[in-house]
């Protein structure tokens, strides 16, 4: 495979994400190569080949594509983040690896046997072109596989959203509420609008681990640009409060273990 990294002009949701999540693309790794039981979960429930085309929507820094391609599949990957694609290069240096946005994909129609996107298809503008894009790009009968978080209360990184609430604007009073994917039916509504058939859906529960409070305080201030949000004055601050409100996921090792649940489609084109 020919080396390739290509970035389009970013008129969707990657216009937005792409800064933020790219701030810290060494601390998110910290916990973007914990996901790989994420993967493996999915890679279970499908009959992945030697030389099938697999395209990652929302690659990150590249751990899911590293799987693949050790188990002989080419891999494809597309980010918001220029930076988290330049990590990703780094480890797949023959992978075709793009910057754009999901709800337009760069790919021919029907190039790939498998198209995923884990914990990534919620951040688009509009849930749904995104998925159609999916299938667009998929071959016909090829799995798209949809992941998004379980419900709340069965995730310990909900503490989270208590941590950083002091540090950001308040929420307007007129929000919609946070949605749930994982409520029965969601995801399969959503699939079926853009065009894909829902085939089976799964849950898995793992945990994120953290060494020590110094690595948590680096990981955990690096998904989807809460850095730059919390801005440098009060980065040490929230830091601290890290440290303090995730204290009872702390381990008689002096470690931390964050156990969270994950929901998954598997849709077809």
């Amino acid at each position: 495979m020919t080396a390739t990294t290509q970035t389009a002009e970013l008129n969707g949701s990657a216009q937005r994400w792409g800064p933020l999540w790219g701030a810290r693309p060494g601390d998110w790794a910290l916990s973007e190569d914990q996901q790989i039981p994420t993967y493996e979960a999915a890679l279970e429930r499908i009959d992945l080949e030697p030389g099938q085309l697999v395209l990652d929507v929302g690659c990150g820094v590249g751990a899911f594509l590293q799987l693949v391609s050790g188990r002989g599949a080419r891999p494809y990957g597309l980010d918001a983040s220029a930076a988290l694609v330049e990590v990703a290069r780094q480890r797949l240096p023959d992978a075709d690896l793009r910057v754009g946005d999901m709800e337009q994909l760069p790919y021919e129609d029907e190039t790939f046997d498998l198209v995923t996107g884990f914990n990534s298809f919620f951040y688009a503008n509009d849930f749904v072109a995104a998925l159609r894009e999916a299938g667009r790009v998929a071959k016909p009968g090829a799995p798209v596989v949809i992941q998004v978080w379980g419900p709340h209360e069965r995730n310990e990184l909900e503490a989270m959203k208590q941590i950083v609430r002091p540090f950001m604007p308040p929420r307007p009073a007129d929000a919609p509420p946070e949605p749930d994917y994982s409520e029965p039916g969601v995801l399969e509504d959503l699939a079926t609008q853009a065009g894909l058939t829902p085939e089976s859906a799964f849950d898995t529960t793992w945990a994120y681990e953290y060494p020590d409070a110094d690595t948590l305080r680096r990981a955990l201030i690096a998904p989807a640009g809460i850095a730059v949000l919390v801005g440098p004055d009060r980065e040490e601050e929230f830091k601290d409060a890290i440290v303090t409100g995730l204290a009872p996921y702390r381990t008689p090792e002096g470690g931390y273990r964050l156990h969270n649940e994950f929901h998954y489609l598997i849709a077809r084109a």
